[in-house]
């Protein structure tokens, strides 16, 4: 609708739109003039209409708008929302950790609590200068197991969660500050939005990807075509090259300029003509771009759009179509079509373009569309992106009488979207197929290499896209997704009805079940209808093949269903990474555990939805096994030590109070305690996101050792287990020697308190120590430094009279008994700690410390044991890199990581992969545990 500048102060009118929500695809609203408009009195506004809160406006000198939705009411506002809280492997272990502690520290409240009672009632009464009061309060029983409540409080380290949120942010900001994942074509940092769920990152399972633009470069070329049965391309390799094609071009073939015409004005691409004169387009879609430079180098240039009129320069003469009305390209009707009028001759036609089986079916009566089935099949196989272009010609009265359907269903307000397509499938009929185009859509650099390393760490790839099948599948072969005859298998899933699907996925799971004993990369490939009634009406079964499957390619394939195959994964406790580049990926991205987004050309909305941004599919490899594995190994220990930390300092005050007449009586006074969390011990432990346990490099050569992070070796109840039986040992110590050292000599029981305090700083200063793997200055100064900076406050606070520590650290630093005493708490503490390391790590090295050794002694580092074995039974121990599980992981994981006999490996390649199910029995039983319900 054109309106001239003058008359716009004068419009008036009614916007009828329905109540705010939050899809920002839709918005199915009616625009209503008032006179002098009366022409135009009813104008249908969509989504096209309308320009959401924060964007931006471009390739437009100026707009006149009205505000429909504003403050919190507004689309993006009421989608915003407050995002779900992804919850990381890693807090769900401290979380159970915690809970466990709780429950005990209840015990021993409830344990002392009424031993103290019983003391109180049966001895302290006869002790004369214990002063107990014959009859006390109704209270009086609660005072002791509150103060043994109050002593036990720190028993759970408050300032955990504080300092993982802490170092969390800094795991982060190594993510930015990496220079090694710039996209140095675009300048394009990786970025972390999400700051909590890194060491999820170290942890993946599953990777769902999508293709064009992830995988690829989403930079396309027009290379074939095949017009009216005609294959142009084939033998050079570029259609554009080809001088038949050129020639028919210029002879003025009919079948040609038709099929180029549709290529240059079936879009909604704009012309934007510079100052020289250049003309470049903007396009929403990078494959409509590509049919429009093809089209232009055709000598058919679109060189302006003005409103509904486009204007074609053909062999230096202008042709002018009048655009009628645009059938909008959907996820379902995979296709789009435009109205257009020819204004030289006022003939209306209808052009098409679209996926082949959205055009071919449509095709008129009596048309051979068999060698276009066959050139769609041969690009496909090419890994060629393929879509069929049709046209028909439109009589007047059927045009007109179709137009009031169409504006009749543009303009209601209930169900837009399906009455639309409703009305369009009734003039997309009776097509004649005009050709086949193929665009050529490159693999970005590193891409097989990645998917390669990340197979060797154990990570399953699956690709969710809309592409058709056997253009997935070469896409696939190309970058090392599924391997070729005799190395790989392909199992195919498909049908269209609900018994076809059912007894393909039979087939195919029962297929699966064979082979998981042979060396071979089997996977499975589905098309979105297939998928369509498989997550419908057989659900538990696909989620059955999807657990036995370590590689799926899913075509054909709509955002929402690429969402429901990560829920279906995320619901048999499978760590899922999402990885995309479009809109239609962001749900995906969202549903998953972790979500990645790449800053393609398709714009930032999947960066921008994502927990991680990059600039290119490569950097992932970097980001898992780098900042993924160090962001686990840093988070186990710190959390872990914080718990020690705490449990050490309160097992002190348990064994006070068994010769304090269990009273509850501290034995720290409260100025020692705040320090010990907040000053003494914080500050060693934070500078641990500095260390390495081995360099990236080595990290980077052998990606295997990913398997000790997904098993949750470094966390789990057996090693929180080690540090609770470290912090009883380490308590024990400390108050033994420190009690005989001093409390038998008559000293003060300050001094005694002091001299405690002291061992358990100078424990952990030694405990931090043997835990670094690599030192650097700021990690010495943090240790060693905070060890000095507790002598220096301890020297202040002594000089106050009021400190409650008046004159101790001085008397204490002047008694040659103080250092010997601390000397036997390093010494007996720390010695069966060594020992045990010692020991480990000499008789029993895993094969982190084999890499370890191998730095240290500045050698090469070959291989971690045979990794590329000869197939064997599967009865046989093939792992050289076993990890044994901790018994609360899920145990379909355990053939993977288990160094029992039933474990099986395969060889895919030059990768190494290993088998979730040994037999079938296994998969029965770990299958109904580890699923939910569905």
């Amino acid at each position: 609708m054109g309106i001239d500048f003058e008359l716009l102060h004068k419009m008036k009118g009614v916007i009828e739109c329905p109540i705010p929500d939050r899809d920002i695809r839709r918005f199915d609203a009616n625009l209503r003039l008032f006179p002098p408009f009366i022409d135009n009195d009813l104008c249908p506004l969509t989504i096209k209409n309308t320009i959401l809160q924060s964007c931006y406006l471009r390739n437009t000198e100026w707009v006149c708008g009205v505000a429909v939705y504003t403050g919190n009411e507004t689309k993006l506002g009421m989608s915003r929302g407050i995002p779900e809280p992804k919850l990381t492997a890693v807090d769900a272990m401290i979380d159970k950790l915690t809970g466990a502690i709780f429950v005990f520290q209840i015990v021993v409240v409830i344990v002392l609590g009424i031993a103290g009672n019983v003391w109180k009632d049966t001895e302290a009464v006869k002790q004369w200068y214990v002063l107990y009061p014959k009859e006390g309060p109704w209270y009086e029983l609660l005072v002791i197991p509150l103060r043994f409540e109050l002593l036990c409080s720190i028993m759970i380290p408050i300032s955990i969660k504080v300092s993982l949120d802490l170092v969390k942010s800094l795991y982060a900001k190594f993510i930015d500050w990496d220079n090694q994942m710039i996209d140095q074509e675009t300048s394009t940092r990786s970025h972390a939005t999400n700051t909590a769920i890194s060491e999820d990152l170290g942890q993946v399972e599953y990777i769902l990807t999508d293709k064009t633009g992830t995988l690829t470069e989403n930079r396309m070329i027009f290379r074939r075509c095949c017009i009216g049965g005609i294959f142009y391309g084939n033998e050079s390799g570029d259609a554009l090259k080809d001088v038949e094609l050129l020639n028919a071009v210029s002879s003025g073939s009919s079948d040609v300029i038709r099929f180029v015409t549709v290529m240059a004005i079936c879009n909604t691409v704009i012309p934007v003509k510079s100052k020289t004169g250049a003309i470049s387009y903007k396009a929403q879609s990078q494959d409509e771009d590509a049919l429009v430079q093809a089209a232009a180098c055709l000598h058919m240039v679109f060189v302006n759009k003005n409103a509904n009129t486009l204007e074609i320069n053909f062999n230096a003469s202008i042709i002018q179509y009048e655009v009628l009305d645009t059938l909008e390209f959907t996820s379902d009707r995979k296709r789009m079509s435009v109205v257009v009028k020819d204004c030289q001759n006022g003939k209306i036609f209808l052009l098409s373009k679209g996926a082949d089986e959205a055009i071919i079916p449509y095709a008129c009566a009596g048309q051979q569309t068999r060698t276009f089935t066959e050139a769609v099949d041969q690009y496909s196989q090419l890994g060629l992106r393929t879509l069929c272009l049709a046209w028909r010609e439109l009589k007047e009265d059927e045009y007109q009488d179709w137009s009031l359907m169409f504006k009749e269903a543009n303009s209601t307000l209930v169900d837009r979207e399906w009455r639309l397509a409703e009305v369009c499938q009734r003039l997309e009929h009776d097509l004649e197929i005009l050709g086949v185009t193929a665009i050529e859509d490159r693999l970005q650099d590193g891409v097989p290499e990645t998917i390669e390393t990340l197979r060797k760490a154990g990570i399953n790839f699956w690709m969710l896209t809309g592409d058709k099948q056997n253009t997935a599948i070469q896409i696939a072969l190309s970058c090392n997704f599924i391997s070729p005859e005799p190395k790989g298998q392909l199992l195919l899933i498909n049908g269209k009805t609900e018994d076809e699907v059912g007894r393909s996925l039979d087939r195919v799971l029962l297929t699966m079940r064979i082979t998981t004993s042979e060396p071979k990369d089997v996977a499975f490939v589905i098309d979105g209808w297939a998928l369509e009634i498989a997550l419908k009406h057989y659900r538990k079964v696909f989620t059955e093949l999807a657990i036995l499957s370590r590689t799926a390619l899913c075509c054909r394939v709509t955002p929402s269903q690429k969402a429901q195959l990560v829920e279906i994964l995320k619901s048999c406790d499978y760590r899922t990474l999402a990885i995309g580049d479009g809109g239609n990926d962001v749900r995906m991205i969202q549903q998953a555990d972790i979500g990645v987004g790449i800053s393609g050309r398709e714009g930032l909305q999947a960066a921008r939805a994502a927990d991680y941004s990059i600039g290119k599919f490569r950097f992932l490899k970097r980001l898992i096994l780098v900042h993924g594995r160090y962001s686990y190994n840093r988070t186990a220990f710190l959390s872990q030590y914080s718990f020690y930390k705490s449990l050490l300092i309160c097992f002190i005050q348990i064994f006070f109070s068994f010769i304090s007449g269990v009273s509850g009586t501290s034995l720290f006074n409260s100025v020692s305690l705040m320090a010990y969390n907040v000053f003494y011990t914080s500050i060693p432990v934070l500078v641990s996101v500095l260390d390495k346990d081995l360099s990236e490099k080595t990290v980077m050569q052998h990606p295997q050792i990913l398997f000790y992070c997904q098993a949750g070796r470094l966390l789990n109840p057996s090693t929180f287990a080690g540090w609770f039986g470290r912090s009883l040992f380490h308590a024990i110590v400390v108050f033994v020697i420190s009690i005989h050292a001093y409390a038998y000599e008559k000293s003060e029981m300050e001094e005694v308190s002091m001299v405690a305090l002291s061992g358990c700083i100078w424990l952990q200063a030694f405990v931090v120590t043997i835990e670094t793997n690599s030192f650097t200055v700021l990690q010495h100064l943090a240790i060693w430094g905070n060890l000095a900076a507790f002598y220096i406050i301890n020297w202040i606070l002594s000089a106050v009279p009021a400190s409650g520590l008046y004159t101790i650290m001085f008397r204490l630093c002047t008694q040659p008994s103080y250092w010997i005493t601390m000397f036997l708490i390093v010494v007996t503490g720390m010695g069966p700690v060594l020992a045990i390391k010692y020991f480990r790590y000499t008789y029993r090295p895993s094969k982190i410390n084999t890499l370890q050794q191998a730095e240290r002694l500045g050698g090469p580092i070959l291989s971690l044991g045979n990794i590329e074995p000869q197939p064997r039974s599967i009865e046989k121990d093939v792992s050289p890199l076993s990890i044994t599980l901790p018994k609360n992981r899920n145990p379909v994981y355990e053939p993977l990581l288990s160094d029992s006999p039933n474990s099986t490996r395969k060889s895919f390649g030059s990768s190494t992969t290993f088998d979730f199910f040994p037999s079938q029995s296994r998969l029965s039983s770990s299958y109904s545990r580890n699923c939910k319900d569905n």
